[in-house]
């Protein structure tokens, strides 16, 4: 019985002497699963001994190990490793003690081997993720923590030591006993905290505001969930915090810039809607009078050309300065862009407090105002609109004080007018554009249609002029004739003018390279476009930028650009011609060419206004003009465009005596860029 016991042992019985083999004396049956050798080679060391099978590094300290304590007569208890015959290296779990002989000497050990492998490589497992999870609960940047429902810290990592600017963890576990009223800057926001706890179990970017040990108050973020035992019972918080101080400090500041001017650090348009809408509720309640004052400065834009932006810059954070020292502190001051500020005055009870308020802003303005050691006047124009009386909504306030302001202008500047209604219809329609002209290139409220250029001989489309049409958002077109000379009259035309000229470029090559071949598309240039001083490089950037055959641009311009200075005007000709574009003049015969001027002008074409073409049937006295300016053209070398043909009659006309190219309803109105390639493609 005892042999079979033995045998079925995981492991292996021995008794050896305290040699320097640990001669194996008796060995059982499990020797063999444990060290792949059989007893009989391991019994008087007959083949192997047990002491070449432990691992070299291990030998030593279990032969120290075990010789000291069976000295003592005690008994011993140890794990070290072997070599098995395999070639593989096993754990192993010694137990054992000494036998001593009748006389009470030491004599031989006795004990039981058994393999422990498997356990030992669980254990160094689990060792490794305890050490590696350790690392990333002390390494951690954001704050690790375990919280009681109460409010008590159990446990957290370094980083939230640091966050809440503590020197150590001991530093935070002795300083903060209660979460709540120590840590938050707002005690409610725990009581939130637990209340979603409850509620859900977890919550996630728990934003809150908490004191660091200094009293600095920074932005924190929690993300946690409750942790419960076997039985469901709520055993603790566990979570994670990050600093987000500098996120929250950046959103701060992006709404700050969004709200406020940068030059001047008023609040700008963005907010302005609703700020007055506060107003108009206030005045509702309070019953006193709110007026809308809309200033703008005059003659800041010729200091602002002449002087640079950095002289402008500085007057306009002085003038609004000023604005503000001339109102109460329940009143607003806005800088919409430019030089046109916008007042918000709701503590005043009659027109006298605001007349009264308009001349000292009025004063203030016109003082002399330093700047580089030089004074600057400048004076301001003021239109006043007041509520309920002149808009019953901001918009429309605003509107009609920005009229008042106009009108303002127009009767000299330097003065403050209040909205009536017997304003001029026209003028109140025309200071509308002027003010939506202001913002229809940077939202992109233009777009250009062309009108093809036929060439008479062939009957083909030989190029376009490119057309600009004003499309506001949720409104019908709007006339190039209703805002154009809106644009010339207050310099508007020059920035339309750069959209119009790049656009119609880029239109120009995306057409060559749909057609497989050069599609010209001609440009209007207004006469104070022409006189840009940076009119030649623009087009040269322009054509540079989008990369255009300069043979596929061609600027048209009127006859009434040479009235002021006609030298500087055939120079600026010669200068572009020098780009390589082509050059026209339009509405010839109707402006102030002479023959002295026109044969120096660099021109390819000569356009026939549509005047001398429109009642071709019914005014025969058109007929020696048209052909005198085609023989006139011709001997020029150049080619004449008819425009506004609208009858077979006109086009047949035309052709017979020798006009080159036309253009107009006879074969197709202006279209946009998609409807015109269906028409080229199409063989036109």
């Amino acid at each position: 019985m005892l042999s079979t016991l033995m045998s079925n042992l995981k492991g292996m019985v021995y008794c050896c002497l305290l040699d320097n083999y640990w001669t194996m004396v008796f060995v059982s049956d499990g020797c063999e699963d444990l060290t792949g050798y059989s007893p009989e080679d391991l019994l008087f060391n007959h083949r192997i001994s047990y002491e070449a099978l432990t691992l070299e590094d291990d030998r030593t300290w279990v032969r120290e190990r075990i010789e000291s304590l069976v000295q003592h007569g005690e008994r011993f208890d140890l794990e070290y490793r072997i070599m098995h015959s395999d070639g593989s290296i096993r754990w192993v779990q010694e137990s054992g003690g000494p036998l001593f002989n009748e006389e009470g000497k030491l004599e031989a050990l006795e004990g039981f081997i058994q393999d422990v492998t498997r356990r030992k490589h669980s254990e160094q497992v689990a060792q490794e993720a305890e050490n590696r999870y350790r690392s990333i609960f002390e390494n951690a940047i954001e704050g690790i923590y375990q919280t009681t429902p109460s409010g008590q810290y159990l446990n957290f990592n370094p980083a939230l030591a640091r966050i809440y600017g503590y020197d150590s963890t001991e530093d935070l576990l002795q300083s903060i006993c209660d979460i709540q009223k120590q840590l938050y800057v707002d005690t409610c926001m725990r009581e939130e905290y637990i209340a979603l706890m409850k509620a859900h179990g977890h919550v996630y970017n728990f934003e809150a505001q908490v004191f660091r040990k200094n009293g600095d108050i920074i932005w924190i973020t929690e993300n946690a969930h409750e942790v419960h035992d076997a039985d469901g019972k709520l055993l603790y918080y566990e979570g994670t915090v990050e600093d987000i101080s500098e996120r929250k400090n950046y959103e701060h500041q992006i709404k700050y810039q969004a709200t406020h001017d940068s030059l001047t650090g008023l609040p700008n348009r963005t907010i302005l809607c609703d700020r007055l809408q506060q107003c108009m509720n206030a005045s509702d309640r309070s019953g006193r009078e709110l007026a809308v004052a809309f200033i703008d400065l005059d003659q800041f834009k010729l200091i602002n050309d002449s002087m640079g932006h950095h002289v402008g810059d500085n007057l306009l954070i002085t003038m609004a300065k000023r604005l503000s020292s001339c109102l109460r502190e329940s009143d607003t001051v806005v800088r919409l862009g430019g030089d046109e500020f916008v007042l918000l005055l709701n503590s005043s009870h009659k027109i006298e407090d605001i007349a009264h308020c308009m001349h000292r802003i009025l004063t203030a303005v016109a003082e002399p105002c330093l700047i580089e050691g030089r004074d600057f006047v400048v004076s301001c124009s003021i239109g006043i609109g007041l509520y309920p009386g002149d808009g019953a909504d901001p918009n429309t306030l605003l509107k009609n004080a920005d009229s008042a302001m106009y009108k303002a202008k127009q009767l000299g500047r330097n003065n403050f007018q209040f909205y009536t209604s017997e304003l001029n219809e026209a003028l109140t329609e025309r200071m509308e554009i002027e003010y939506r002209l202001r913002r229809a290139i940077e939202y992109e409220e233009f777009l250009l249609h062309y009108q093809p250029k036929v060439d008479l001989a062939t009957g083909k489309v030989c190029g376009a002029e490119a057309l600009i049409r004003w499309q506001p958002p949720g409104d019908s077109l709007i006339s190039p004739l209703t805002f154009i000379p809106v644009a010339e009259e207050t310099g508007q035309i020059e920035e339309i003018g750069r959209w119009v000229l790049k656009n119609a470029c880029c239109k120009a090559v995306e057409f060559q390279k749909i057609m497989g071949r050069p599609i010209p598309v001609a440009v209007n240039m207004s006469p104070r476009q022409f006189r840009q001083e940076n009119l030649v490089s623009l087009v040269e950037s322009v054509i540079s930028g989008t990369k255009i055959d300069p043979q596929c641009l061609e600027l048209e311009i009127t006859e009434s650009c040479l009235a002021q200075d006609p030298r500087n005007f055939i120079k600026t000709l010669h200068d572009l011609k020098a780009l390589g574009i082509k050059l026209a003049i339009d509405d010839f015969g109707t402006g102030y060419s002479s023959m002295a001027y026109l044969k120096d002008f660099p021109v390819d074409r000569l356009k026939i206004d549509k005047v001398f073409v429109g009642n071709l049937e019914t005014e025969p006295a058109n007929v020696p003009i048209l052909k005198a300016i085609i023989a006139l053209g011709h001997s020029l070398g150049l080619k004449v465009v008819a425009e506004g043909v609208e009858t077979a009659y006109q086009q047949a006309f035309l052709h017979g005596i020798g006009c080159d190219e036309l253009q107009g309803y006879f074969f197709s109105k202006p279209l946009p860029a998609d409807d015109f390639v269906i028409l080229m493609k199409r063989g036109a």
